[in-house]
């Protein structure tokens, strides 16, 4: 109740009559008539204010009352004065009642909707919780998001692709996960970026031992001059199946046991090609204009990753100048350890120069590659490993692995010099530690 004076609803000269108007009384009043004094017409008027229902009935009829037969205008002060406290009490009141429910109602909404929530995502939560296939799937993701470098992923939204394929893609079964990131990394359309099930990556690890039952060959992606399908050889072990059938670098496999190549890739064509000691194997081969089949019988075929000797040159120095040569064949396991004990041999020969052979040289072990660039390298770098934030890791020699660093030395290359081996001659080239003879190098491979 707010008491103003002075205006009253009949407008009278001054002095004005005392009016007194009952305002923010809110839901459920009453209309209560009052007789006021009018001090100005000297008579009482009647006035019409608002009664809260809160007012116990017996408390209105007598606050009514009083008004209805006051007779002067200290006796209708009092008495609305009286009325002001009683309004302001209930009025605060309304107003904490009105809080408090407000505050229950929002609460109740709130419960409400936690308590749908909940319902809903226990209904849901079978078909959007993650299961070990799908961490699996996401692992290959992020994997791929991480050491990509081409951030455009063949041109499509990455992460969208990954919600896509959690949403449509069947990953109950193990065989469902492979075909799920199958499929993910075929999207990318790049030969050099494969899913390996765990089988194909034992049977790649093979032929990076010593020792391993196949035809002896070293296979590769075709490029543009080798044609647009099949399988082609970098290289075949001497001494191999392979290469006792007259197999050479830069023929193209076409087939193997008349399962067609043209889409293949070299993981799977490396499984068909190895088996069972003793076991056989149907290969159609392209050879320049020719294509013929051949049958190659697999065994255990010895891969000696070094071969070393030293040739004399006649006439450069008084006793002839001794160079040493040094072919090594692939960067399988203590390849590196080869080389060295190779360059000991050598310099006990009386070699001060050397000629490093990595024609038709496939690879191998990366880290055998680096082990064996700190044999030639004083310093410098042997190579970066960069992904699509840059450079990721940095390869380089010291010094302290060094045993030939200052020796003349030539490289020779090839078109089957690839992988491992490429980085090998990039890296004594780039150092300014050898010069290279040869041809293009390759690029990639696999050994089998």
């Amino acid at each position: 109740m707010h008491c103003h004076q002075p205006i009253s609803p009949w407008r009278p000269a001054t002095p004005p009559p005392i009016i007194w108007h009952i305002q923010d009384v809110s839901w459920r009043c009453i209309p209560v008539k009052a007789h006021l004094w009018c001090p100005v017409k000297k008579k009482i008027r009647q006035a019409n204010f608002v009664c809260s229902w809160q007012l116990d009935f017996w408390q209105t009829r007598r606050r009514r009352k009083a008004l209805s037969f006051a007779k002067d205008a200290s006796t209708i002060t009092w008495v609305l004065k009286d009325y002001r406290c009683k309004f302001t009490k209930i009025v605060t009141s309304s107003y904490n009642c009105k809080r408090r429910i407000a505050v229950l109602f929002v609460r109740l909404v709130v419960g409400v909707v936690l308590f749908m929530s909940v319902c809903f995502a226990a209904n849901q939560s079978p078909s959007w919780a993650l299961t070990e296939e799908n961490r699996l799937f996401l692992e290959a993701w992020r994997t791929i998001d991480r050491a990509y470098v081409d951030k455009t992923f063949n041109g499509q939204n990455w992460f969208r692709y990954r919600e896509n394929a959690l949403r449509n893609e069947p990953m109950n079964t193990r065989e469902e996960t492979y075909m799920a990131i199958r499929k993910m990394v075929a999207s990318l359309n790049d030969p050099f970026t494969r899913f390996l099930e765990p089988e194909k990556l034992k049977s790649l690890r093979s032929g990076t031992q010593s020792s391993l039952t196949g035809v002896g060959l070293s296979i590769g992606y075709p490029t543009k001059l080798d044609g647009s399908t099949g399988v082609v050889v970098i290289s075949a072990a001497p001494g191999g199946p392979a290469s006792r059938a007259g197999i050479l670098p830069g023929d193209v496999i076409l087939a193997i046991d008349d399962t067609s190549t043209e889409t293949m890739s070299i993981y799977d064509a490396a499984e068909l090609l190895q088996g069972p000691d003793g076991s056989s194997v149907e290969l159609t081969i392209r050879s320049g204009d020719e294509t013929k089949r051949v049958v190659l019988k697999r065994e255990r075929v010895t891969l000696s990753p070094v071969k070393a000797r030293f040739c004399e040159i006649p006439g450069l120095a008084k006793d002839g100048a001794r160079v040493g040569y040094i072919k090594l064949v692939s960067f399988t396991q203590n390849a590196s350890d080869a080389v060295k004990e190779a360059i000991e041999m050598l310099r006990s020969d009386g070699v001060n120069s050397f000629v490093l052979d990595l024609r038709d040289n496939s690879g191998g072990l990366f880290p055998e590659g680096i082990e064996t660039a700190k044999i030639w390298l004083k310093e410098g770098v042997i190579v970066y490993i960069c992904d699509s934030r840059g450079v990721r890791d940095i390869y380089d020699a010291d010094g302290s692995k060094a045993v030939a660093p200052a020796e003349p030395l030539a490289v020779l290359v090839n078109k089957g010099t690839a992988s491992a081996s490429e980085i090998l001659a990039g890296a004594l080239k780039d150092n300014k530690r050898a010069v290279l003879f040869g041809e293009p190098t390759y690029g990639k491979g696999c050994s089998l």
